[in-house]
């Protein structure tokens, strides 16, 4: 079995100006995808927006920059993840579209394995 990380992208306007009724009908999305794939999930968390990132960057001194707000000013933000097992690319992908993205979608990628050598 490999992992998978399935990166959540999302407009974070959607859930800004979402209903209370939308909120929980994606929550419930949430923790019927959880309960399904119980077998698969590794692990995953919802992220704060991007208001609450700070970014950290190496400066040409040795040092480091760190600013307030995202590495990178894009219209769908990274919103959350869920760390996955499957036996193929076609499995993940086949657990990665249960997943509830109303504002946006997701990104599959394989866990790159290290062999020591």
């Amino acid at each position: 079995m490999a992992q998978y990380l399935v990166l959540i992208y999302e407009n974070e306007a959607g859930w800004e100006n979402c209903s209370p009724e939308q909120f929980n009908q994606v929550m419930a999305g949430h923790r019927s995808f959880n309960e399904r794939n119980a077998g698969a999930i590794r692990g995953g968390n919802a992220l704060e927006p991007t208001a609450a990132a700070t970014s950290v960057r190496p400066d040409l001194g040795g040092g480091f920059t760190v600013t307030d707000g995202p590495f990178a000013e894009t219209k769908e933000a990274l919103g959350g993840y869920y760390l996955i097992e499957a036996a193929n690319l076609d499995e993940a992908l086949a657990l990665a579209k249960q997943i509830p993205t109303p504002w946006g979608g997701v990104e599959v990628r394989p866990i790159r394995v290290f062999e020591n050598s």
